[in-house]
């Protein structure tokens, strides 16, 4: 099985004309929910995917390219991806981490 980064993607459509960018959200998921083989969450600030290397690749492309067809004529997007090699982490064993040491230093 090929190695799976965790990567953290915001698209925001500039000079829509609206500061609602709910419908271009929504677009978003839709093209993630193409790509077969990534699990994804949404967030207040933006999606968190989890697939090989090429799959999120291609799911940042799809994503970034959504609101173009909802009627954007500028769009920015940031990406920030955790490719691990010495051993595998996903979304949830990375939260998992944390809320173990959270729970240690508690004791």
């Amino acid at each position: 099985m090929a190695n799976r980064v965790v990567a953290e993607i915001s698209v925001v459509p500039v000079g829509t004309g609206s500061t609602s960018l709910s419908h271009f959200v929504a677009a978003c998921l839709d093209a993630v929910g193409t790509k077969g083989g990534v699990s994804y969450q949404l967030t207040p600030m933006g999606t968190i995917v989890e697939g090989t290397l090429q799959e999120v690749f291609e799911v940042i492309r799809a994503m970034h390219e959504a609101p173009f067809g909802k009627g954007a004529f500028r769009v920015v997007t940031w990406v920030k991806i955790d490719d691990r090699r010495d051993k595998e982490s996903t979304m949830t064993s990375k939260i998992e981490s944390v809320a173990k040491l959270r729970q240690i230093s508690r004791s």
